[in-house]
């Protein structure tokens, strides 16, 4: 699992795909826009946020395809029903957005 707060050099995402293969999860904080890449499950993820100082509330889950340069806004942690997330998606299209452009700007290299 690492936590990422920066843009990605080429050499970090090939490192990063080396250690956890094409596709790995990602899991957001959309306030101070930090990323953990390659934790087994978002849940890990979110907990090292949290300690870090996120609120639950803004930590977001998803992956990314490497090879094809996809971004996908799909996981267990998104459920929640008193945010009207009742969705494995991120159903407000504010917050998938954001998770979407932070993981675009930390990975700009593959789209370059």
């Amino acid at each position: 699992m690492e936590f990422i707060d920066r843009i990605l050099t080429p050499q970090e995402i090939v490192s990063l795909k080396r250690q956890y293969g094409n596709y790995f999860k990602l899991t957001v904080d959309s306030e101070n826009e930090w990323v953990v890449a390659g934790s087994e499950l978002h849940a890990d993820a979110e907990k090292l946020l949290l300690e870090k100082g996120s609120r639950q509330d803004d930590i977001w889950g998803g992956g990314i395809n490497l090879s094809d340069k996809q971004i996908d806004t799909s996981a267990v942690l998104n459920l929640r029903p008193r945010l009207d997330n009742d969705n494995l998606e991120i159903l407000d299209q504010a917050r998938r957005e954001k998770f979407i452009s932070i993981v675009k700007k930390y990975f700009q290299q593959l789209w370059r």
